[in-house]
């Protein structure tokens, strides 16, 4: 009799790949997800074309590039919203949403803003000797390091409970997209004259990338502000951004995101001064002129 052959640790990956093969999936939230990347796949080939369009027709794709982005964060809130209702969330939906999600809020937001620039600063970029095109490269690049950290690390750390998903650590990558996507609907349909908007966006675009891998807490919006009772300031404030979304949709999406992506940072900044404030001695709070640490006259 033969001796019998040790187990290989190919053999053993096999196994274990056979073990964790998907049987079965929701096709309904999937196929919703999917169309999530699709649109996003859109996006990107409405940017190519706006790229190489005359300047009269490039605003229009630019602008459909923008609005195929907003079409993707809506099918991204109903998947999720799908397998919840029907109970059938799974690792492998999550897996797919985060794929998905890189596409449409990851490539595509940095590839519409790169042709977007290119297409209305390629003189000056030659004129600057290439260093221009470079930073704005490096921003795009950036931007999608950054958005498939994100989308890696909420994976690892994401709880299925549907409790632990009232916020976020770090920039969402939907919000970050609708911030950038917002300024280059804003640009092309509003004031497409002002270039200045252009020059700011790649500058934008590396904010946003380090503010989705920082540790910012990030609130859910839609859970909320739409889920169980709320104080009357919460229908407040929506009846006030949809009164705006019909006032002037263009201005309204570049308040809202632009809000949103600023607000926590705003908050955090002020909460790290004030923890700072707090902890100073009572002479340095003092020569800053604190009130409350002018010394008590003893008799």
């Amino acid at each position: 009799m033969s001796p019998l052959k040790p187990k290989t640790n190919k053999g053993r990956l096999l196994r274990r790949v056979r073990k964790r093969r998907v049987k079965h999936i929701s096709v309904l939230p999937s196929l919703v997800t999917i169309l999530n990347g699709v649109f996003g796949f859109i996006a990107i080939v409405f940017a190519s074309k706006g790229a190489e369009a005359p300047q009269q027709e490039s605003h229009s794709y630019f602008a459909m590039a923008g609005y195929t982005i907003l079409l993707a964060m809506f099918a991204d809130m109903l998947d999720g919203r799908l397998a919840r209702m029907s109970q059938s969330t799974s690792s492998f939906g999550g897996q797919l949403d985060s794929l998905c999600d890189l596409i449409s809020f990851g490539v595509a937001p940095a590839f519409i803003m790169l042709k977007l620039l290119e297409t209305k600063l390629e003189l000056t970029a030659v004129l600057s000797g290439g260093l221009l095109h470079r930073f704005i490269w490096l921003a795009a690049l950036a931007y999608i390091s950054c958005a498939a950290i994100r989308l890696a690390r909420f994976n690892v750390e994401n709880d299925a409970n549907e409790a632990a998903h009232m916020s976020f650590v770090g920039l969402p990558s939907p919000a970050a997209a609708g911030v950038i996507i917002s300024l280059i609907i804003f640009h092309q349909e509003q004031v497409p004259g002002l270039d200045f908007l252009v020059y700011l966006m790649p500058f934008v675009t590396l904010g946003l990338a380090i503010l989705m891998v920082s540790r910012i807490r990030y609130p859910h919006a839609l859970n909320l502000y739409l889920k169980g009772k709320k104080p009357l300031g919460y229908l407040v404030r929506v009846l006030f951004f949809l009164g705006l979304v019909v006032w002037n949709m263009q201005t309204a999406l570049v308040l809202i995101f632009g809000i949103f992506a600023a607000g926590s940072l705003v908050r955090w900044l002020y909460h790290k001064a004030a923890s700072r404030w707090v902890s100073s001695p009572a002479p340095e709070r003092q020569a800053l002129g604190d009130p409350t640490s002018t010394p008590q006259a003893h008799p």
